[in-house]
Protein backbone atom coordinates (compact mmCIF):
# COMPACT_ATOMS: atom_id res chain seq x y z
CA UNK A 1 0.00 0.00 0.00
CA UNK A 2 1.03 3.57 -0.73
CA UNK A 3 2.15 5.86 1.96
CA UNK A 4 2.35 9.48 2.76
CA UNK A 5 4.13 11.19 5.59
CA UNK A 6 2.10 13.83 6.44
CA UNK A 7 -1.35 14.60 8.08
CA UNK A 8 -2.95 17.55 6.75
CA UNK A 9 -6.47 19.28 8.04
CA UNK A 10 -9.22 16.49 6.20
CA UNK A 11 -12.74 17.88 5.73
CA UNK A 12 -13.96 14.30 5.48
CA UNK A 13 -17.27 15.18 4.41
CA UNK A 14 -15.89 17.20 1.77
CA UNK A 15 -13.91 14.56 0.31
CA UNK A 16 -16.67 12.07 0.36
CA UNK A 17 -18.76 14.68 -1.80
CA UNK A 18 -15.49 15.16 -4.15
CA UNK A 19 -15.13 11.33 -4.66
CA UNK A 20 -19.02 11.26 -5.54
CA UNK A 21 -18.75 14.25 -8.13
CA UNK A 22 -15.86 12.59 -9.92
CA UNK A 23 -17.89 9.08 -10.04
CA UNK A 24 -21.21 11.09 -11.57
CA UNK A 25 -18.60 12.65 -13.75
CA UNK A 26 -19.13 11.76 -17.54
CA UNK A 27 -15.44 11.83 -17.67
CA UNK A 28 -14.76 9.81 -14.48
CA UNK A 29 -14.87 6.19 -15.75
CA UNK A 30 -11.31 6.08 -15.24
CA UNK A 31 -12.30 5.62 -10.93
CA UNK A 32 -13.97 2.45 -11.10
CA UNK A 33 -12.02 0.64 -14.67
CA UNK A 34 -9.73 -1.27 -12.57
CA UNK A 35 -12.73 -3.56 -11.35
CA UNK A 36 -15.25 -3.14 -14.11
CA UNK A 37 -12.31 -3.99 -16.67
CA UNK A 38 -14.25 -5.13 -20.64
CA UNK A 39 -12.99 -8.34 -20.09
CA UNK A 40 -13.56 -9.18 -23.46
CA UNK A 41 -11.50 -6.70 -24.60
CA UNK A 42 -8.56 -7.32 -22.57
CA UNK A 43 -8.05 -10.92 -23.81
CA UNK A 44 -8.11 -9.15 -27.33
CA UNK A 45 -5.50 -7.51 -26.31
CA UNK A 46 -3.87 -9.95 -25.13
CA UNK A 47 -3.98 -11.60 -28.22
CA UNK A 48 -3.02 -8.85 -30.55
CA UNK A 49 0.08 -8.26 -28.47
CA UNK A 50 1.07 -11.89 -29.45
CA UNK A 51 0.25 -11.39 -32.82
CA UNK A 52 2.48 -8.46 -33.42
CA UNK A 53 5.31 -10.16 -31.51
CA UNK A 54 5.01 -12.82 -33.11
CA UNK A 55 5.77 -11.01 -36.43
CA UNK A 56 7.53 -7.81 -35.87
CA UNK A 57 10.90 -6.45 -34.48
CA UNK A 58 9.22 -3.34 -33.82
CA UNK A 59 5.90 -1.51 -33.09
CA UNK A 60 5.38 1.79 -33.85
CA UNK A 61 3.30 3.63 -31.10
CA UNK A 62 1.81 6.87 -32.24
CA UNK A 63 0.17 9.26 -30.21
CA UNK A 64 0.87 12.57 -28.21
CA UNK A 65 0.11 13.58 -24.48
CA UNK A 66 -2.20 11.08 -22.68
CA UNK A 67 -1.87 8.77 -25.87
CA UNK A 68 1.90 7.88 -24.57
CA UNK A 69 3.09 9.07 -22.08
CA UNK A 70 1.56 6.92 -19.57
CA UNK A 71 2.68 3.87 -21.00
CA UNK A 72 6.06 4.47 -21.58
CA UNK A 73 6.53 5.91 -18.53
CA UNK A 74 6.06 2.20 -17.42
CA UNK A 75 7.74 0.91 -20.20
CA UNK A 76 11.13 2.72 -19.46
CA UNK A 77 10.64 2.01 -16.13
CA UNK A 78 10.72 -1.58 -15.65
CA UNK A 79 12.47 -2.06 -19.20
CA UNK A 80 10.64 -5.62 -19.56
CA UNK A 81 12.66 -8.05 -21.86
CA UNK A 82 10.30 -8.30 -25.28
CA UNK A 83 11.50 -9.48 -28.85
CA UNK A 84 9.37 -6.48 -30.05
CA UNK A 85 10.85 -3.13 -29.31
CA UNK A 86 8.36 0.23 -29.00
CA UNK A 87 9.10 3.04 -31.61
CA UNK A 88 7.18 6.31 -30.56
CA UNK A 89 5.93 9.06 -33.22
CA UNK A 90 3.59 12.07 -33.68
CA UNK A 91 4.43 13.18 -30.44
CA UNK A 92 5.96 16.18 -31.73
CA UNK A 93 6.14 18.43 -35.13
CA UNK A 94 9.71 17.89 -35.68
CA UNK A 95 10.73 16.16 -38.87
CA UNK A 96 14.00 15.41 -37.93
CA UNK A 97 12.21 12.83 -35.30
CA UNK A 98 9.81 11.45 -37.55
CA UNK A 99 12.59 11.13 -39.88
CA UNK A 100 15.18 9.25 -37.47
CA UNK A 101 11.66 6.91 -36.25
CA UNK A 102 11.29 6.15 -39.82
CA UNK A 103 14.77 5.61 -40.59
CA UNK A 104 15.27 2.86 -37.24
CA UNK A 105 12.60 1.14 -38.36
CA UNK A 106 14.24 0.87 -41.93
CA UNK A 107 13.22 -2.74 -43.43
CA UNK A 108 12.85 -4.42 -40.49
CA UNK A 109 9.53 -6.23 -39.80
CA UNK A 110 6.87 -3.73 -37.89
CA UNK A 111 3.17 -2.78 -37.01
CA UNK A 112 1.71 -0.13 -36.12
CA UNK A 113 -0.21 1.26 -33.29
CA UNK A 114 -2.01 4.46 -33.68
CA UNK A 115 -3.75 6.33 -30.79
CA UNK A 116 -6.19 9.01 -31.30
CA UNK A 117 -9.47 9.47 -30.44
CA UNK A 118 -10.63 11.65 -32.94
CA UNK A 119 -8.06 10.91 -35.46
CA UNK A 120 -7.13 14.56 -36.25
CA UNK A 121 -4.45 15.75 -33.74
CA UNK A 122 -1.72 17.17 -35.87
CA UNK A 123 0.92 15.57 -34.83
CA UNK A 124 -0.35 11.65 -34.72
CA UNK A 125 -2.03 12.66 -37.65
CA UNK A 126 0.99 13.58 -39.84
CA UNK A 127 3.62 10.65 -38.11
CA UNK A 128 0.46 7.75 -39.16
CA UNK A 129 0.18 9.15 -42.84
CA UNK A 130 4.04 8.88 -42.89
CA UNK A 131 4.03 5.50 -41.59
CA UNK A 132 1.31 4.12 -43.06
CA UNK A 133 3.19 5.14 -46.53
CA UNK A 134 5.72 2.75 -45.51
CA UNK A 135 3.90 0.12 -44.43
CA UNK A 136 1.79 -0.32 -47.57
CA UNK A 137 4.35 0.08 -49.64
CA UNK A 138 6.35 -2.89 -47.52
CA UNK A 139 3.60 -5.51 -47.44
CA UNK A 140 0.89 -4.18 -49.87
CA UNK A 141 -2.48 -3.03 -48.63
CA UNK A 142 -3.94 -5.96 -47.72
CA UNK A 143 -1.21 -7.31 -45.02
CA UNK A 144 -0.37 -3.68 -44.25
CA UNK A 145 -3.93 -3.19 -42.78
CA UNK A 146 -3.35 -6.31 -40.66
CA UNK A 147 -0.27 -4.66 -39.14
CA UNK A 148 -2.23 -1.71 -38.19
CA UNK A 149 -4.26 -1.76 -34.45
CA UNK A 150 -5.98 1.85 -34.35
CA UNK A 151 -7.10 3.00 -30.79
CA UNK A 152 -9.83 5.17 -30.80
CA UNK A 153 -13.71 6.43 -30.37
CA UNK A 154 -15.78 3.50 -29.97
CA UNK A 155 -18.03 4.76 -32.67
CA UNK A 156 -16.95 8.14 -34.45
CA UNK A 157 -14.22 10.45 -35.67
CA UNK A 158 -11.84 10.09 -38.46
CA UNK A 159 -9.48 7.58 -37.00
CA UNK A 160 -12.88 5.31 -36.72
CA UNK A 161 -13.94 5.59 -39.87
CA UNK A 162 -10.96 4.96 -41.34
CA UNK A 163 -10.20 1.48 -39.54
CA UNK A 164 -13.88 0.44 -40.10
CA UNK A 165 -13.38 1.39 -43.78
CA UNK A 166 -9.96 -0.40 -44.28
CA UNK A 167 -10.21 -3.16 -41.68
CA UNK A 168 -7.49 -2.33 -39.18
CA UNK A 169 -7.95 -3.91 -35.32
CA UNK A 170 -9.38 -1.83 -32.86
CA UNK A 171 -9.71 -0.75 -29.20
CA UNK A 172 -11.50 1.55 -27.53
CA UNK A 173 -10.55 4.87 -25.87
CA UNK A 174 -13.52 4.87 -23.71
CA UNK A 175 -15.92 7.37 -23.70
CA UNK A 176 -15.90 8.50 -20.04
CA UNK A 177 -12.17 8.74 -19.75
CA UNK A 178 -10.38 11.11 -20.93
CA UNK A 179 -6.52 11.12 -21.99
CA UNK A 180 -3.88 11.60 -19.26
CA UNK A 181 -6.34 9.39 -17.57
CA UNK A 182 -6.24 6.54 -20.08
CA UNK A 183 -3.21 4.48 -19.07
CA UNK A 184 -5.47 1.73 -18.02
CA UNK A 185 -7.57 1.27 -20.58
CA UNK A 186 -6.24 -0.34 -24.27
CA UNK A 187 -4.49 3.13 -24.95
CA UNK A 188 -1.92 1.86 -22.62
CA UNK A 189 -2.32 -2.07 -22.25
CA UNK A 190 -1.77 -2.88 -25.80
CA UNK A 191 1.39 -0.88 -26.27
CA UNK A 192 2.82 -2.27 -22.65
CA UNK A 193 1.77 -6.13 -23.45
CA UNK A 194 3.85 -6.39 -26.70
CA UNK A 195 6.84 -4.66 -24.82
CA UNK A 196 6.58 -7.57 -22.06
CA UNK A 197 4.71 -6.11 -19.21
CA UNK A 198 2.68 -8.30 -17.16
CA UNK A 199 -0.44 -5.90 -17.93
CA UNK A 200 -2.39 -8.65 -15.20
CA UNK A 201 -0.63 -7.65 -12.60
CA UNK A 202 -1.22 -3.65 -13.68
CA UNK A 203 -4.76 -4.30 -12.90
CA UNK A 204 -4.31 -5.99 -10.16
CA UNK A 205 -2.17 -3.20 -7.84
CA UNK A 206 -5.10 -0.22 -9.47
CA UNK A 207 -7.85 -2.87 -8.68
CA UNK A 208 -6.15 -2.99 -5.09
CA UNK A 209 -5.78 1.03 -5.30
CA UNK A 210 -9.25 1.60 -5.98
CA UNK A 211 -9.79 1.12 -1.92
CA UNK A 212 -6.12 1.28 -0.45
CA UNK A 213 -4.98 4.69 -2.35
CA UNK A 214 -8.36 6.53 -1.34
CA UNK A 215 -6.75 7.76 2.42
CA UNK A 216 -3.22 8.82 1.01
CA UNK A 217 -4.68 10.00 -2.05
CA UNK A 218 -7.08 12.73 -0.37
CA UNK A 219 -4.34 13.26 2.52
CA UNK A 220 -1.77 14.26 -0.48
CA UNK A 221 -4.18 16.34 -2.44
CA UNK A 222 -5.23 17.91 1.06
CA UNK A 223 -1.86 18.69 1.81
CA UNK A 224 -0.95 20.00 -1.80
CA UNK A 225 -3.68 22.42 -1.49
CA UNK A 226 -2.97 23.59 2.18
CA UNK A 227 0.35 24.31 0.38
CA UNK A 228 -0.88 26.20 -2.11
CA UNK A 229 -2.94 28.56 -0.09
CA UNK A 230 0.56 29.17 1.74
CA UNK A 231 1.81 30.03 -1.63
CA UNK A 232 3.50 27.27 -2.37
CA UNK A 233 2.66 27.01 -6.28
CA UNK A 234 5.36 25.05 -7.48
CA UNK A 235 5.75 21.31 -7.15
CA UNK A 236 9.00 19.46 -7.66
CA UNK A 237 8.17 15.89 -8.02
CA UNK A 238 11.46 13.91 -7.47
CA UNK A 239 12.44 10.68 -8.04
CA UNK A 240 15.93 8.82 -7.45
CA UNK A 241 15.96 6.02 -10.65
CA UNK A 242 16.62 7.58 -13.51
CA UNK A 243 14.40 4.99 -15.58
CA UNK A 244 11.21 7.12 -13.41
CA UNK A 245 11.99 9.98 -15.74
CA UNK A 246 8.75 9.22 -17.95
CA UNK A 247 6.33 8.77 -14.81
CA UNK A 248 7.65 12.49 -14.00
CA UNK A 249 6.29 13.55 -17.39
CA UNK A 250 3.36 12.07 -17.01
CA UNK A 251 2.77 13.19 -13.59
CA UNK A 252 3.44 17.04 -15.05
CA UNK A 253 1.32 16.34 -17.83
CA UNK A 254 -1.66 14.57 -15.69
CA UNK A 255 -1.30 17.49 -12.74
CA UNK A 256 -0.61 20.41 -15.37
CA UNK A 257 -3.34 19.81 -17.35
CA UNK A 258 -5.97 19.10 -14.67
CA UNK A 259 -5.56 21.76 -12.44
CA UNK A 260 -4.27 24.60 -14.50
CA UNK A 261 -7.49 26.58 -15.71
CA UNK A 262 -9.01 30.23 -14.53
CA UNK A 263 -5.46 31.02 -12.92
CA UNK A 264 -5.55 28.53 -10.49
CA UNK A 265 -3.37 25.22 -9.41
CA UNK A 266 0.67 24.61 -8.49
CA UNK A 267 2.92 24.69 -11.74
CA UNK A 268 4.48 20.92 -11.91
CA UNK A 269 7.93 20.25 -12.15
CA UNK A 270 10.52 16.89 -11.84
CA UNK A 271 14.20 16.23 -10.61
CA UNK A 272 15.87 12.79 -10.84
CA UNK A 273 18.32 12.88 -7.87
CA UNK A 274 21.26 12.44 -7.49
CA UNK A 275 21.81 13.54 -10.95
CA UNK A 276 20.20 16.88 -11.06
CA UNK A 277 21.55 17.83 -7.63
CA UNK A 278 24.23 18.80 -9.52
CA UNK A 279 22.10 21.31 -11.88
CA UNK A 280 19.13 22.18 -9.76
CA UNK A 281 20.58 21.47 -6.62
CA UNK A 282 21.68 24.40 -5.82
CA UNK A 283 18.35 26.26 -6.76
CA UNK A 284 16.58 23.94 -4.68
CA UNK A 285 18.71 24.86 -1.55
CA UNK A 286 18.96 28.17 -1.79
CA UNK A 287 17.16 29.61 -3.92
CA UNK A 288 12.90 31.29 -3.88
CA UNK A 289 11.25 29.48 -1.62
CA UNK A 290 7.66 29.36 -3.31
CA UNK A 291 8.36 25.33 -4.20
CA UNK A 292 7.67 22.84 -2.04
CA UNK A 293 9.06 18.81 -3.62
CA UNK A 294 7.68 15.68 -3.15
CA UNK A 295 9.98 13.19 -2.85
CA UNK A 296 8.30 9.58 -4.95
CA UNK A 297 10.06 6.73 -2.68
CA UNK A 298 10.73 3.78 -4.63
CA UNK A 299 12.33 0.89 -2.97
CA UNK A 300 16.11 0.97 -4.18
CA UNK A 301 19.09 -0.12 -2.71
CA UNK A 302 21.04 1.27 -0.17
CA UNK A 303 23.35 3.67 -1.33
CA UNK A 304 20.29 5.32 -2.87
CA UNK A 305 18.39 5.01 0.24
CA UNK A 306 20.91 7.23 2.11
CA UNK A 307 20.19 9.87 -0.94
CA UNK A 308 17.18 10.15 -0.20
CA UNK A 309 17.28 10.59 3.63
CA UNK A 310 20.35 13.27 3.06
CA UNK A 311 18.26 15.16 0.80
CA UNK A 312 15.26 15.15 2.99
CA UNK A 313 16.96 16.39 5.88
CA UNK A 314 19.39 19.15 3.74
CA UNK A 315 16.00 21.00 1.98
CA UNK A 316 13.71 20.48 5.04
CA UNK A 317 16.44 22.59 6.88
CA UNK A 318 16.91 24.77 3.86
CA UNK A 319 13.49 25.91 4.04
CA UNK A 320 11.46 23.47 1.49
CA UNK A 321 8.35 21.50 2.69
CA UNK A 322 9.19 18.22 1.60
CA UNK A 323 6.41 15.17 1.01
CA UNK A 324 7.19 11.69 1.20
CA UNK A 325 5.36 8.70 -0.90
CA UNK A 326 6.36 5.65 -0.50
CA UNK A 327 5.91 3.01 -3.28
CA UNK A 328 5.34 -0.67 -2.62
CA UNK A 329 7.49 -1.96 -4.87
CA UNK A 330 9.36 -1.35 -8.45
CA UNK A 331 6.50 -4.08 -10.47
CA UNK A 332 3.85 -3.94 -12.16
CA UNK A 333 1.37 -4.53 -9.64
CA UNK A 334 3.39 -1.42 -7.81
CA UNK A 335 3.39 0.66 -11.06
CA UNK A 336 -0.68 0.28 -10.80
CA UNK A 337 -1.21 1.22 -7.89
CA UNK A 338 0.96 4.30 -8.24
CA UNK A 339 -1.07 5.33 -11.26
CA UNK A 340 -4.27 4.96 -10.02
CA UNK A 341 -3.02 6.82 -6.38
CA UNK A 342 -1.69 9.94 -8.64
CA UNK A 343 -5.12 9.74 -10.81
CA UNK A 344 -7.22 10.13 -7.90
CA UNK A 345 -4.94 12.44 -6.16
CA UNK A 346 -4.97 14.93 -8.63
CA UNK A 347 -8.25 14.60 -9.49
CA UNK A 348 -9.77 15.86 -5.73
CA UNK A 349 -6.98 18.57 -5.92
CA UNK A 350 -8.24 20.02 -9.21
CA UNK A 351 -11.96 20.06 -7.50
CA UNK A 352 -10.47 21.83 -4.10
CA UNK A 353 -9.11 24.56 -6.53
CA UNK A 354 -12.67 24.71 -8.16
CA UNK A 355 -11.71 24.13 -11.93
CA UNK A 356 -12.90 20.63 -13.93
CA UNK A 357 -10.20 18.20 -13.79
CA UNK A 358 -11.04 16.37 -17.06
CA UNK A 359 -11.17 19.16 -19.69
CA UNK A 360 -8.26 21.02 -21.06
CA UNK A 361 -9.29 24.65 -22.82
CA UNK A 362 -6.18 26.14 -22.72
CA UNK A 363 -4.43 23.36 -25.29
CA UNK A 364 -7.55 23.56 -27.26
CA UNK A 365 -6.61 27.34 -27.96
CA UNK A 366 -3.44 26.15 -29.59
CA UNK A 367 -4.83 23.79 -31.47
CA UNK A 368 -7.20 26.37 -33.33
CA UNK A 369 -4.81 28.53 -33.62
CA UNK A 370 -2.18 26.45 -35.23
CA UNK A 371 -4.90 24.99 -37.83
CA UNK A 372 -5.32 28.37 -38.80
CA UNK A 373 -1.98 29.11 -39.23
CA UNK A 374 -1.30 25.26 -41.29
Amino acid sequence: MIEVNFSPEVDLAKSDQIIKEIARDPFGGWLALPKKYDMGEFIRIKEAAKKINEESEYLVCIGIGGSYLGHRAIIEALHPHSETKIIYAGNSLSKRELDRALEKVGDHDFSINVISKSGTTLEPAIAFAAFKKKIIEKYGEEEACSRIYATTDRKEGALHDEAVTAGYTCFVVPDSIGGRYSVLSAVGMLPMAVAGIDVDKIIEGAAEAVESAVEPATKYAWMRYELAAKNYDTEVFASFEPATMYFNEWLKQLFGESEGKNKQGIFPASVIYSTDLHSMGQFMQDGRRNLFETIIDYPTDETNQKVVKAVRVAHVEGGIPVLDIKVPSFDEKGFGELIYFFELACAMSAKLFGVNPFDQPGVEAYKKELQRLM
